[in-house]
């Protein structure tokens, strides 16, 4: 195996070991974990950010418990080195056990030392580059960060070591397993990679002596001097520094005795180490005096952190003199590899084209954004509108990105919520709110050094700082203040603003100055604008502002990702896993509700379902949600219905109407002819009309009153109502009512009007007599899956149609029907209408749409097929009613909620539908009843609940009689329907369940297929 793939494997299995000790270190109360936690800060307002940062994580228990966690900034927001940081530090832990005798005994202590400016990358100047992102989701699906990566790859290192400290750079990533670590030495460790001496010339790099104790500490040396010095090895690699230092409790109290007194914190001797002056470097003036080959005089030529002065040469000697007894042990990883973020150039370059370098990580181009993946250009926490146009190269994080925004090749946006804007090509632009509530946009080439001054021709935005004075007719006066260095860090700049928008528009400006393009006028206002530098915004930010806005932003984008997925027709529990561990907070659930409203129906109803689940799923309150998804799909439907009832004037032209129609029993299909599938995907079906007990069970009968108002009866309920006010008629939806029917088939059919005002007296006068409307259901059980309600809204339609002298089509009342049961919001599908007006054996479609306009086509069977099904054909009533669920929100749910047994049911039922006429047509019922026993497997994957104990004892018992087994309707009691095998009678199964089930109510109902 070639030895780069062996370092990829080793480093995936080390990534994902480390994080599997993160999690224990966040469930597991005697995990051994660090005892502090410190971050070092370059000001106060810097370390209110990271403390914001880690109270965010700790409230998310996504931080082990337990864990003192600090933030230390530079004292008086000073500048004092790493060294004089670290000094801070070693105060901190000793002033949380004041009185004891040794500090630093027994802890294990991290530090991250994270308090520069990061003038090199100024977006991340506020949040620092410890904050700054790590293009890679977490397993846990939050979007990585520096300090996150820490804290999983360091999860284990407490385990490694009995006590001490462990100092690590804040923008420095180090791949490695802890397992490599031996912690078995006598004053510091250092942990170091194999790096080539390029890169070494840029960092520190060891020089080995004996027993791999460090001989010399070779900082920022050129690749020459390295090499003649023997760091350099025949592969020419070296020794680097990572930044990643393990001092021990011993040379912690040397240290720490450099600025107390008898064991406490000495003011006196802390100033003397921790100020502007010495700035005491933690890599050149504390490893130095460690490596066994250095000496006092070279370590006064070492280069400074700062300037060389005084006071630093002063603080040089006694650190001399407190650690030159102790070793610098070199702690060689391998596999490992070392990842600096230094400047903006390095990050773009990391981020859009090292970064497959790196997918054995997990990292990627695009994380947490709705960008496509795929997309030749970079996203972390970005929004992408669908018409923005982005560059090849580009890198967008924390910001919208709307309209026809045009954003350039090898481009910068961070922090902004652009629309419309062009952004050049490899520009940056940087948003920030300010503490007094201003704004500013920070703009500068991807490749300008803010280091970089007007004396050495530092670049701006495509031209130098000296051009762009030149081309606007300023001088030095109008970009620096006095005393301020003449760099690009110093250079005001950036107007502060009312808004981002404004800001915005200062941004263009600046563009076109650096171009020599801007107008006269423009260049005025910007002159006359007050204005900050990278350095002023950066120290007027308003970071915990940036923080919330990059959550507000995640959510947006969360909530887009996991929209996008339920259009793509995504499992809702996928889709859901978007979120993570975190699931829907409550800012997320408040944008997915505007989402919903905002939505077309389709989508709509889906937000509304997964919303509503995710809360049922999590014992929260779901019935809103839920509600609004199946009121969305009735409304949507109650809309097209209530648009065809008729408007024209009536008049009674019969003296009397009866009308009886069959029941029906369902074959293949059922379920295809409901909202909202019907109405996405089409139906198909196919069902028979059927006597029972030699009658046709359902009865309307309309005739004419001579007196000018409404009677309604319900005959098998026992219930009559004389109305004579028509709003009566428009209370239609009380499903208590035992004439909700009646009044809705009166408002459909246009009698009645929906929702105005009339006088009933003046209706009925001007129709031609009053209206005695009276239904009845003969001798079918309540809840028999037989279609009765719909059928006898059908019976009512027709009856009352040819009442006024017409005789509606049975597409057209199965039309109204439709709307009948949309506005009683009772729901359900077409099916069971046309079942029972039209005789026969249907096959029945429609194409997907609002308009499900019903195609039926006779079903022509031969003869002795005909006779043979007849025969063979019987109707079981199991003695239950249909239990009282909500059946059509499970299966319409599982449908919206794109559940694969759904799917899959729903997919299998149409071409089930078809066979099943096929087979009927060839004559071959045998095919028919295997067809329908699958179909019955069919149904129970679509809805468990259209079975049970009772249906399943009864096919049970009757296993060896019948070939075919079905159930009526949705099932869960009712009708079954079954296929007895050839030579089998009717009696004989009458006689079988008898015998089991006695006068329990379980018995064969006589039927015959009406044609």
């Amino acid at each position: 195996m070639k030895n780069g793939k062996y370092q990829t494997l080793f480093l995936e299995q080390s990534s994902l070991d480390s994080w599997l000790d993160y999690e224990r270190s966040l469930r597991k109360e005697n995990f051994l974990k660090w005892d502090m936690v410190i971050l070092t800060a370059s000001n106060e307002a810097q370390a209110e950010i990271y403390r914001h940062e880690i109270e965010t994580r700790c409230a998310a228990r996504r931080l082990p418990e337990g864990v003192h966690y600090a933030v230390l900034p530079d004292p008086g927001g000073k500048r004092v080195g790493s060294g004089g940081a670290t000094f801070h530090v070693l105060r901190y832990i000793a002033e949380q056990s004041p009185g004891k005798g040794d500090h630093f005994a027994g802890k294990r202590i991290l530090v991250i030392h994270s308090g520069g400016d990061s003038k090199r990358v100024p977006q991340y100047s506020v949040c620092g580059k410890l904050f700054s992102p790590v293009p890679r989701e977490l397993p846990d699906g939050r979007p990585s960060t520096l300090f996150d990566e820490f804290m999983v790859s360091m999860s284990g290192v407490p385990s490694r070591m009995k006590e001490g400290m462990v100092v690590l750079s804040g923008d420095v990533l180090l791949l490695f397993n802890p397992l490599q670590l031996d912690f078995q030495y006598r004053g510091a460790a250092a942990i170091s990679i194999k790096a080539p001496a390029e890169t070494g010339k840029d960092h520190g790099v060891f020089l080995s002596g004996r027993g791999d104790l460090v001989e010399r500490f070779l900082h920022k040396q050129s690749v020459e001097t390295l090499e003649r010095l023997g760091a350099v090895n025949e592969s020419g690699r070296v020794d680097l520094d990572t930044g990643a230092i393990a001092l021990d409790a011993e040379l912690m109290n040397a240290l720490y005795r450099l600025i107390s007194t008898d064991n406490r914190p000495d003011p006196e001797k802390y100033a003397e180490f921790v100020n502007e002056r010495a700035r005491v470097s933690f890599y050149g003036d504390f490893l130095y005096p460690l490596a066994k080959g250095s000496s006092l005089e070279s370590f006064y030529e070492e280069a400074p952190e700062g300037e060389r002065t005084t006071e630093l040469q002063s603080c040089r000697k006694k650190i001399w003199e407190a650690l030159s007894g102790f070793n610098l042990k070199l702690i060689r990883l391998s596999p490992a590899e070392f990842i600096h973020f230094g400047t903006t150039g390095e990050l773009l370059s990391l981020v859009t084209e090292q970064v497959e370098d790196y997918g054995y990580l997990g990292w990627k181009k695009q994380v947490v954004t709705n960008a496509p993946e795929g997309a030749d250009y970079a996203a972390h926490k970005a929004y992408v509108g669908r018409r923005a146009e982005i560059g090849r190269g580009a890198y967008l994080e924390n910001s919208f990105i709307l309209g026809e925004t045009v954003v350039g090749e090898g481009a910068v946006v961070s922090n902004l919520r652009l629309d419309g804007q062009n952004i050049r090509p490899h520009t940056v632009i940087h948003g920030l709110r300010l503490l007094d509530g201003r704004y500013a946009a920070r703009v500068y080439g991807t490749h300008d050094n803010p280091k970089g001054t007007l004396e050495g021709n530092a670049g701006f935005l495509g031209t130098t700082l000296g051009r762009f004075l030149e081309e606007n007719s300023m001088s030095a006066e109008d970009l620096w203040e006095e005393g301020t260095s003449r760099t690009l860090w110093e250079a005001k700049l950036y107007p502060a603003c009312k808004d981002m928008g404004e800001a915005l528009e200062y941004g263009e400006i600046l563009y076109r100055m650096a171009e020599g393009s801007a107008p006269e006028e423009q260049v005025k206002r910007w002159k006359s604008a007050e204005r900050l530098s990278l350095c002023g915004s950066f120290n007027r930010a308003d970071g915990i502002y940036g923080g919330d806005w990059q959550c507000a932003l995640q959510n947006r984008i969360l909530a887009s990702k996991f929209t996008a997925k339920l259009e793509q027709g995504v499992y809702y529990r996928e889709a859901l896993k978007v979120f993570g561990a975190a699931g829907l907070t409550p800012a997320i659930q408040e944008i997915l509700e505007k989402d919903a409203a905002e939505a077309d129906t389709s989508l709509q109803i889906r937000i509304d379902y997964a919303v509503s689940r995710w809360q049922k799923e999590h014992q929260l309150a779901y019935d809103r949600a839920e509600s609004r998804c199946f009121s969305s799909i009735q409304r949507a439907v109650y809309q097209r219905a209530i648009s065809h009832i008729p408007t024209e004037r009536k008049r009674i032209s019969r003296e009397e109407v009866t009308v009886e129609l069959p029941v029906r029993v369902n074959w293949g299909g059922g379920w295809t002819d409901t909202p909202p599938y019907c109405i996405e995907q089409g139906g198909v079906v196919l069902n028979a009309a059927i006597r029972l007990g030699g009658v046709l069970p359902i009865r309307s009968v309309v005739r004419r009153l001579e007196e000018p108002c409404i009677q309604l009866e319900s005959v098998d309920v026992g219930a009559f109502e004389t109305v004579r006010d028509a709003a009566v008629i428009q209370q239609y939806n009380d499903p208590f009512d035992p004439f909700a029917l009646h009044k809705a088939a009166l408002i459909s059919c246009g009698i009645i009007p929906l929702k105005d005002k009339a006088d009933l007296r003046e209706l009925l006068t001007e129709m031609g007599g009053g209206i005695y409307l009276a239904t009845q259901v003969v001798g079918v059980p309540k809840g028999s899956g037989l279609g009765t309600s719909s059928i006898l809204s059908a019976a009512c339609v027709k009856a009352l149609s040819r009442f006024f002298g017409g005789e509606a089509s049975d597409g057209e009342v199965s039309e109204t029907v439709l709307c009948m049961e949309q506005i009683m919001s009772t729901g359900g599908g077409w099916q069971d209408q046309i079942g029972g007006l039209m005789p026969g054996i249907k096959f029945l479609r429609t194409d997907p749409g609002m308009e499900q306009a019903v195609r039926a086509e006779q079903v022509r069977i031969p003869d002795p097929a005909r006779r043979e099904l007849e025969e063979r054909f019987a109707l079981i009533y199991t003695g239950q009613r249909r239990l009282a669920r909500n059946l059509l929100r499970d299966v319409v749910g599982g449908y919206i909620g794109a559940r694969p047994e759904s799917l899959e049911a729903l997919r299998e039922m149409k071409p089930a539908a078809a066979l099943m006429r096929f087979a009927l047509e060839q004559g071959d019922i045998d095919e028919f009843a295997r067809l329908l026993n699958r179909h019955w497997d069919i149904s129970k994957k679509l809805d468990s609940g259209s079975t049970n104990t009772c249906i399943d004892q009864i096919f049970l018992v009757c296993e060896d009689l019948i070939d075919g087994r079905f159930i009526a309707g949705a099932g869960g009691g009712g009708f079954l329907q079954v296929i007895l095998k050839k030579g089998i009678t009717r009696a004989e199964l009458a006689a079988r369940l008898h015998h089991v089930f006695q006068d329990s109510g379980v018995r064969v109902w006589e039927s015959e297929f009406v044609y």
